[in-house]
């Protein structure tokens, strides 16, 4: 039975119910929605720091902490280092026994490679090696500020269960997620929440790709490229045979197919055959059945790349990561409160900032007014072009997340541009919207216990009869070294 027809059975068996709040439950999202705004400038100071400091996946050392410092103040219990990460966290709050347990996530890794100052013109940092492109500065603040608005209502309100927010490292090509998934820590979780910046405000039923990385290396014989090129074998001739032998496969795979790769290192100097050469590729599908296929496949092209040029290759899986399922009950539930809290207003400065970032963006860019706006639910098995290893988490609970207008619309994620709105009131604001909608959705989730058994029920329903979940990354431990330098010798 596919998707959309379980849905269908799960409203004819009566179970889809009307979303209701009570009179306590309206009285507290005021409450909440007056804490955040009231609160909105120290967020926005705390994004912005960790917009500074970018810090890439597995090394958010100083991010990491000053999330944690937030919910301690707040009152929270914090563990730090689950999963054998340094940087992840779990922070709980309990509130007498029994009741529901929610969990929010929160990510804060910057992207390799890209940097921008505070400017709708290009004006790249020259210090910076990174910088947050994928606006993970904004989701995590905005998640730990969600998660304090609502913890202050429960001690209020009186209300009983659980919240918890997982401080969740490396989201880009790391898979963080999915080590905390692996080690249990979201087995007794109810529902679990989440959000991404992005250049509209949304909150859709959609799936992802699943997504299987690896670094491939090559180790050949050094010479002198013109003296003595006979004695060499040169491990770029390696990686540059496999790169060839997979575009040659693009054309044998599902359509749906994505495969991406870069060359990580490829020697020094002309004139030396490189002894040594790194290439890092991403294969994506729909299903992670194709993508373990598509990759062992690739896998096959690394082989007969090393015997073709005489040379070795071993390579390390970084990451593995399922598509995720979506949860149209919770969806309906964020939908409703997005469209309470509504999208992002400009000032006039900030008009003035986007439409100048306008001008680099494609000239079919909606208006910069879009911002204001909140997207139609869209229900789609399909996801479309991206991964995250929130996939992971929607397979073990029912998970449900937005997006937030924290760029200029018409914005592309992993951008220069991204980074620039990031790094302004812009961001700050989508950060803002995020972060109500997430609270007044936990504050159901507590209080409507129709909508928690719903979105249960459809979770239960979408997980294959018998299943058992396998990470795609299989036993390995976290790379926590994945973004240093490549070289023959990898960090131990």
């Amino acid at each position: 039975m596919d998707y959309l027809s379980r849905i269908q059975r799960i409203i004819s068996t009566g179970l889809m119910l009307a979303i209701t709040s009570t009179g306590l439950a309206q009285d507290s999202k005021e409450t909440v929605l007056q804490y955040i705004d009231n609160n909105a400038s120290l967020y926005g100071e705390v994004a912005q720091q960790i917009w500074d400091w970018a810090e890439v996946g597995y090394l958010e050392t100083k991010s990491s902490n000053l999330l944690q410092q937030q919910l301690v103040t707040a009152g929270f219990e914090v563990s730090n280092g689950v999963a054998g990460i340094p940087t992840a966290f779990v922070a709980t709050w309990r509130s007498g026994n029994g009741g529901p347990t929610v969990g929010i996530l929160a990510e804060y890794d910057a992207l390799p490679g890209i940097t921008q100052n505070r400017n709708p013109l290009r004006d790249v940092i020259d210090h910076k090696a990174a910088g947050h492109a994928c606006g993970h500065h904004l989701f995590g603040t905005g998640s730990v500020a969600a998660a304090i608005a609502t913890k202050m209502w429960m001690q209020q309100s009186g209300q009983v269960g659980e919240l918890r927010l997982y401080g969740t490292p490396a989201e880009e090509g790391g898979a963080g997620k999915v080590y905390m998934v692996r080690d249990g820590l979201f087995d007794d979780v109810d529902a679990v929440l989440h959000w991404h910046p992005s250049d509209a405000n949304s909150a859709d039923a959609r799936s992802s790709l699943a997504n299987k990385s690896a670094k491939f290396r090559f180790t050949g014989l050094s010479a002198h490229a013109a003296g003595a090129p006979h004695r060499g074998r040169s491990a770029l001739d390696g990686v540059e045979a496999m790169n060839h032998m997979v575009n040659l496969m693009r054309e044998h795979v599902p359509m749906e197919t994505r495969i991406h790769y870069v060359i990580t290192s490829g020697g020094s100097a002309p004139n030396v055959v490189p002894d040594f050469a790194e290439v890092y590729y991403y294969v994506r599908h729909p299903d992670p059945a194709q993508v373990n296929e598509i990759f062992n496949r690739v896998v096959q092209t690394a082989n007969g790349a090393a015997l073709g040029t005489d040379t070795d290759v071993d390579f390390e899986v970084i990451h593995g990561i399922y598509n995720v399922l979506p949860n149209v009950s919770l969806q309906e539930a964020i939908h409703s409160n997005l469209s309470r809290v509504g999208g992002v207003e400009y000032t006039a400065e900030e008009r003035q900032f986007a439409t100048t970032l306008r001008n680099a963006l494609p000239p079919n860019a909606p208006s910069v007014e879009t911002a204001a706006n909140i997207r139609p639910m869209v229900v789609s098995e399909r996801g479309g072009g991206g991964s995250t290893d929130v996939a992971d988490v929607s397979w073990a609970v029912a998970t449900g997340g937005m997006r937030a207008a924290t760029w200029v619309p018409g914005t592309s994620s992993h951008s220069w541009q991204a980074v620039a709105a990031g790094g302004t009131s812009i961001g700050n604001k989508g950060m803002v919207v995020a972060a109500k909608t997430l609270a007044l959705t936990a504050v159901d989730l507590f209080t409507n216990e129709n909508l928690m058994e719903r979105a249960k029920f459809e979770h239960q329903n979408r997980l294959p009869e018998n299943w058992v979940y396998q990470p795609l990354l299989g036993d390995r431990s976290p790379p926590l070294d994945y973004r240093l330098p490549a070289g023959p010798s990898p960090l131990e």
